[in-house]
């Protein structure tokens, strides 16, 4: 809890400072438009919130985490014995999910310039993130969700509906509002263009 408002303080004061990164969708976009940089950017923005929730909460609880790699991908354990201390470690599971949805929250709520392209890059993260762990992610031993079910009363399916709720909520509120039309199309001077281009 700590780390997500943490987390949600320190990225909320991106509007004013990474005001120059944002695509305005009014601005003409031209051959040297960086867009998806920009997008891309913010989408690692919010998955680096997400593995830094996990480290400052097992720092937070008193714990030890590391970095290891779990049947080839590089993972972050929180160093805490979940038999022993299951509720620290249920804590540790959600940080990262909570703070992304934390920070999706705020870029919805608090008043700017909406529709840039690190925010959404920020946005689609964020839901793209729930999305892995309540589907493909979901079963892994080390997929939050999995020991989110381990160390709590929840079973999956209800950690799944809790998060995926909330997530498809977010995402309704962005295909209402019109500042986020075409969410993955980039404006350009003559029409949008969907994709990466070289």
């Amino acid at each position: 809890m700590i780390s997500g408002l943490v987390s949600v303080l320190l990225l909320t004061g991106l509007p004013a400072t990474a005001s120059g990164l944002w695509y305005s969708s009014g601005a003409p976009a031209g051959p040297s438009d960086s867009y998806w940089k920009r997008f891309a950017l913010g989408a690692g923005v919010s998955l680096l919130a997400h593995e830094s929730a996990h480290m400052l909460t097992s720092l937070a609880l008193g714990f030890h985490p590391y970095l290891a790699f779990d049947k080839g991908r590089p993972t972050v354990f929180s160093g805490i014995d979940s038999n022993k201390y299951p509720h620290k470690q249920f804590l540790f599971s959600a940080a990262g999910l909570t703070t992304q949805a934390l920070i999706d929250e705020a870029i919805l709520d608090i008043p700017h310039s909406r529709g840039g392209a690190f925010e959404r890059g920020m946005l689609a993260a964020g839901i793209g993130t729930t999305l892995f762990y309540i589907t493909i992610g979901r079963n892994a031993s080390v997929s939050d969700i999995s020991v989110m079910a381990r160390t709590s009363s929840l079973s999956k399916t209800q950690l799944s509906l809790i998060f995926g709720g909330l997530s498809a909520i977010r995402a309704l509120r962005i295909s209402r509002d019109s500042t986020y039309a075409h969410f993955f199309v980039r404006p350009t001077q003559n029409g949008a263009a969907l994709g990466v281009s070289f």
